[in-house]
């Protein structure tokens, strides 16, 4: 009876989040998203290849120049690894540089840069180091400046963003000891005083970066009558507020993150982001574009690990040539470098689309998110491999013995946390899955919903009708064998991504009309599909870059050409295994499988008995 009672319980707990988050995700689209028509069966390469590549203004090249100096200059990696400390004077020069502000309108006092412009000053970091990029990727993206930028009042914003481009680290607290992605479970409470002048706000915040030296935050917190959650801008010294434990990690060693208390604050009225209510939708939009940072990150760093190995695989000799002359190795060397030009495709492409009007990039933005940060680590286990011994062994010890060092190691640390912060892969996987339904679940109305009937179901029949009887015959027609000739060599590539983006909306239907209000639940099913989109997205970015280049006479627009075809390859082979794996698998078994070792049904294994 208590089992029964619990998975009642369970199964309630399950629908309030799924109906919060419903509530929360911004239910329309505001204008083109490139990666939700590759789901309803429509590449439309065009929306992504017209427009030429943004140059960064005049300005933004002067501060780069200066801003590239003064890292190479002050910024010492090895140090901040070894002490797990910024320094005073780091954080010093960064706010001399305006490093805090800017993504901040020049108005406010900020270097106002676009978010490719942005973009590429994360990509710079990247090459230096991870935990200075996290600090400032953390105060932009997530903390302060970007959601009062967005939903901020005009005297939240003279208020507040001021004082971030001076320099007032921010964070963002959402994290609690037992609510990770799930806001449904969120404790932290915000409830107005008798005076109606403040929310008094308690609660426990887990590993909120910047915690523990910012001067500003931004808080998550939930009144407990409504069950509504709203967003605070909160003064860090603000009697109440305690740092209860700074965390330390596997990378990042210098990152201020910790475990903040809230017993009692008072926070004025004025400080509520947008409306009571709000704070899942704010915490939602500010992630869309706030994601980006990191996939920006990891082009710089994937640049630093291609060249570190290039250079040892060309000087070091084995059995008579040099490593990257011998076949293994020289295909590791082919697969980072097409990968590095893919991921760096990906990011800056997002950005650029982040930045236009009429476009919509929730789902690139997730897409950039994952595809780069696993496709770093992938560059970074397999240039951990090309350089072997030297790989593994810490910059230090090899100046310590008179080698050259290499930033393999380290980077493998730092970016490990990739994969997690801010969404992690499966609930990426999780939040696209659902976007790319959206249009489904209009359609279909209630009939594809948990605990639908024969009413639901009948109810929705004139508007599926309506819909699927003009949409799915188009899936099996199109013009693909006419289409991208001039994209020359990459033309087969693109027909090939027409084809497959039609064939997995198709598959996708499929899957809908087999497991119905169970889709859901095919998290394997589900998740193939999006890593299809992605590499298709990837595709896209790839060749679309190397056009771009090649229409503006770039010196290395062939080369661009070339590792865009190098790229696709592989990618058509990845996404024909993953159409093959949708329907050919051992999903249930696996399921079955795993819940037997979650109930102890292996715990033999883990015995120390001979």
């Amino acid at each position: 009876m208590n089992r029964v009672a619990s998975e009642q319980e369970l199964a309630k707990a399950e629908a309030e989040t799924r109906d919060l988050i419903e509530e929360s995700r911004d239910a329309d689209w505001k204008g083109r998203s490139f990666m939700k028509d590759i789901f309803l069966g429509n590449f439309k390469y065009e929306w992504i290849s017209e427009q030429p590549e943004v140059a960064p203004s005049a300005r933004f090249v002067e501060w780069a120049a200066k801003a590239d100096a003064w890292f190479s200059a002050n910024v010492d990696p090895i140090k901040i690894d070894a002490t797990g400390e910024y320094g005073d004077d780091v954080i010093k020069g960064l706010t001399e540089l305006g490093c805090f502000g800017m993504k901040i309108p020049a108005e406010y006092g900020g270097l106002g840069f676009s978010q490719v412009e942005y973009g590429l000053a994360m990509e710079m970091l990247g090459r230096y180091d991870a935990s200075v990029l996290a600090l400032l990727s953390a105060h932009q993206s997530i903390g302060v400046p970007q959601p009062v930028k967005l939903f901020g009042t005009d005297a939240q914003k003279k208020e507040f963003l001021p004082r971030c481009a001076a320099g007032a680290i921010s964070a963002f607290a959402l994290t609690e000891p037992q609510v990770g992605s799930d806001p449904g479970k969120l404790a932290s409470s915000a409830v107005l005083d008798e005076t109606g002048e403040y929310y008094i706000l308690n609660g426990e915040k887990l590993w909120c970066t910047n915690g523990t030296i910012c001067e500003l935050m931004v808080v998550m917190a939930r009144n407990p009558e409504t069950k509504k959650i709203s967003a605070f801008v909160v003064e860090a010294n603000s009697p109440g507020i305690t740092v209860k434990h700074r965390c330390h990690f596997m990378g990042l060693k210098a990152l201020a993150n910790g475990v903040i208390l809230f017993k009692d604050v008072k926070v004025p009225v004025g400080n509520l982001l947008g409306k009571e209510g709000m704070g899942m939708r704010i915490a939602l939009t500010t992630l869309n574009a706030g994601r980006l940072s990191i996939p920006s990150g990891t082009a710089g760093g994937a640049r630093d690990v291609l060249k570190a190995c290039r250079e040892f695989a060309s000087e070091r000799v084995q059995w008579g040539a040099p490593v990257g002359k011998h076949e293994a190795v020289s295909h590791m060397l082919a697969d980072m470098t097409a990968h590095t030009y893919a991921i760096e495709s990906v990011a800056r492409l997002s950005n650029e689309l982040a930045d236009r009007q009429g476009y919509d990039i929730r789902l690139e933005a997730s897409a950039a998110k994952e595809f780069c940060t696993t496709r770093h680590w992938d560059l970074l286990d397999k240039g951990m491999q090309v350089r072997g011994g030297r790989g593994y062994e810490m910059e230090s010890s090899l100046i310590a013995r008179g080698e050259k060092p290499a930033n393999i190691e380290r980077a493998m640390r730092d970016a490990r946390i990739n994969r997690i912060f801010e969404g992690s892969s499966e609930i990426m996987h999780l939040f696209m899955a659902r976007e790319a339904l959206d249009k489904h679940l209009q359609v279909a109305g209630n009939a594809v919903k948990p605990g639908a009937g024969i009413g639901d179901m009948v109810g929705a029949l004139p508007s599926m009708a309506g819909f699927y009887s003009w949409w799915y015959p188009s899936l099996w027609m199109g013009l693909t064998p006419f289409k991208y000739r001039s994209a020359g060599k990459l033309g087969s590539h693109l027909r090939f991504c027409d084809r497959a983006a039609r064939r997995l909306a198709r598959t996708v239907f499929h899957g809908m009309a087999r497991y119905q209000a169970k889709l859901e639940k095919k998290q394997g099913f589900l998740f193939r599909a999006v890593e299809i989109a992605n590499e298709l997205y990837a595709i896209g970015a790839c060749a679309a870059r190397a056009q771009k280049m090649k229409k503006a006479n770039h010196p290395d627009a062939k080369q661009a050409e070339e590792l865009a075809d190098l790229f696709a390859r592989a990618a058509r082979r990845r996404i024909n295994d993953w159409f093959r794996d949708m329907w050919r698998n051992d999903d249930a078994f696996n399921y079955t499988e795993g819940v037997k070792m979650l109930e102890g049904g292996y715990s033999w294994l883990e015995s120390d008995k001979i």
